[in-house]
């Protein structure tokens, strides 16, 4: 579970909250100024966490002076509100022993605010913080604040605080905050959005998930977060809100809650769209710095095409087949290798489930030749490679029953001739010991390498018998191929996976 503002390095599940604020001390940028556009903004939201001044923030966050943290609580007040009266009833006045925090020369809200968001990180500090009104100081701003950067700081915190798994049911007991943040999807800052859904995607993988996710059910939210996730020109704003509904799919109560739910206001329709658009931007290298974008849209899609009841619409959309078909018929698959695993797992998933396209596609030469070319791409994914020999087995079976003429059944020939090496490095790179006791995973893929080979030899058979019946001068011109295709066909007759 991430905690801190957008940034491009996501520490991985196994380190702490800590770890991450000790990690960030390097640096620190002022957030700019933000430009609307079409409600979602296009300027980068920051991608790192704002730091308070190393002076201020020790090494070990854990001994900062918890009077220093309730002072930072204490500049957090708006003036005049309940919780103001209420903090002062709860803590001493500076003057009576609670240390006040030095500020430099910028906003001291915002200096106070940033510090503040660092000190969440750590648990220590985020009970501290707890104990100590900080939820009912960040409610009080977000509900008389118009700062879009008051806004995400707020936010901010909270969502390191939701970071804390023992934290979560008192942040979501806490009153208004759920209907308070939720209602945050319809600020039109994509620093804003980033933060909320940060913090929501955070609150979906704890045990407070089912009160958040019912919070969440009303078409009108769910049809603005699909609307965010499909205009917005920002790619982290882009990464939060998948990693969001990402979280959906993972988290199985939350499933039950939110998905068909999702589906009914368009989910899988606004992703393939998403999709669709990104493949456009590939032939535009001004835009290819959104292939990140393009790399968790594919895996995002990967994970629906898992489930049932998204597969099911999945499966009759053409739109997604030519998207798939386009990116596997691109003529220099290394620019998109690293999106080569997702595309044909997403396929395999499809033709599992709708097998009305195989025909289609299963005598279209181009298409067969990029899923060969891909072979090298995947050939140390496992899931991805044991996908893409379950797609070629009912293309080729489907294409050895078809009543080729001599030319198309030339080409077809030509084809597998040409990928030969392909296949035959790929799978003499495979090959499982016979004396471990074979995996189901391998036998998956044992089956489509077998329907596969089988459906060779059938094509490799005809296409020798027909050369073989005609006359000597015609054969003689095409002996050389005739044996290259012997030597394809013995191989795959004796090929033992």
């Amino acid at each position: 579970m991430s905690t801190g503002t957008p940034r491009k390095d996501v520490p991985g599940e196994g380190e702490s909250a800590q770890d991450e604020v000790l990690q960030r001390q390097q640096g620190r940028e002022e957030a700019g100024e933000h430009e609307e556009d079409d409600g979602v903004e296009e300027d980068e939201a920051p991608t790192h966490l704002p730091f308070a001044p190393s002076s201020e923030l020790l090494d070990d966050v854990t001994t900062v002076d918890p009077s220093y943290t309730i002072s930072l609580i204490r500049q957090l007040l708006p003036q005049g509100s309940n919780v103001e009266k209420e903090f002062s009833a709860k803590q001493a006045a500076p003057e009576e022993g609670v240390k006040s925090a030095q500020l430099g020369t910028k906003d001291p809200w915002e200096e106070c605010g940033c510090i503040l968001w660092d000190l969440a990180a750590s648990k220590p500090q985020a009970e501290l913080m707890m104990k100590n009104l900080v939820l009912e100081v960040l409610l009080a701003n977000l509900h008389v604040t118009q700062s879009p950067r008051v806004k995400e700081i707020c936010i901010g915190i909270m969502g390191n605080l939701a970071c804390h798994e023992s934290l979560v049911n008192a942040i979501s007991m806490q009153n208004g905050l759920i209907a308070t943040v939720v209602g945050q999807l319809f600020l039109d800052d994509s620093a804003c959005l980033s933060e909320t859904f940060r913090f929501l995607a955070a609150v979906l993988r704890s045990s407070a998930s089912v009160s958040w996710a019912e919070a969440l059910l009303p078409d009108e939210i769910l049809s603005r977060v699909l609307w965010i996730v499909g205009n917005t020109l920002n790619s982290t704003l882009l990464e939060k809100s998948i990693d969001f509904l990402s979280t959906v799919i993972d988290n199985q109560d939350v499933t039950a809650i939110l998905l068909q739910p999702l589906i009914k206001v368009g989910l899988v329709d606004h992703v393939i769209s998403l999709l669709a658009s990104e493949i456009e931007k590939l032939s535009d290298e001004s835009k290819f710095d959104r292939s990140v974008s393009l790399d968790l849209i594919l895996h995002f899609i990967e994970e629906l095409s898992a489930t049932d009841s998204c597969l099911e619409v999945m499966s009759s959309s053409d739109k997604l087949i030519q998207v798939l078909y386009k990116i596997i018929k691109l003529p220099d698959k290394f620019e998109v290798s690293s999106y080569c695993a997702s595309v044909v797992i997403i396929l395999a998933n499809i033709l599992a489930d709708g097998k009305r396209i195989v025909p289609s596609l299963s005598h279209d030469l181009p298409f067969l030749e990029g899923l060969f070319d891909i072979l090298p791409l995947v050939c140390d994914d496992n899931q991805a490679r044991n996908a893409l020999w379950c797609i070629l087995a009912p293309l080729l079976a489907q294409a050895q029953g078809i009543d080729m003429n001599s030319s198309s059944l030339n080409d077809f020939v030509s084809l597998l001739l040409g990928k030969f090496t392909l296949m035959k490095d790929d799978l003499e790179n495979h090959r499982v010991d016979k004396e471990v006791e074979m995996s189901a995973e391998d036998a998956y893929v044992k089956h489509g390498v077998s329907a596969s080979l089988s459906a060779i030899c059938r094509i490799m058979e005809r296409w020798i018998a027909e050369k073989s019946s005609r006359s000597e001068e015609e054969a003689a011109l095409t002996e050389s191929t005739i044996e290259n295709a012997r030597k394809l066909l013995t191989y795959c007759q004796n090929y033992d996976a």
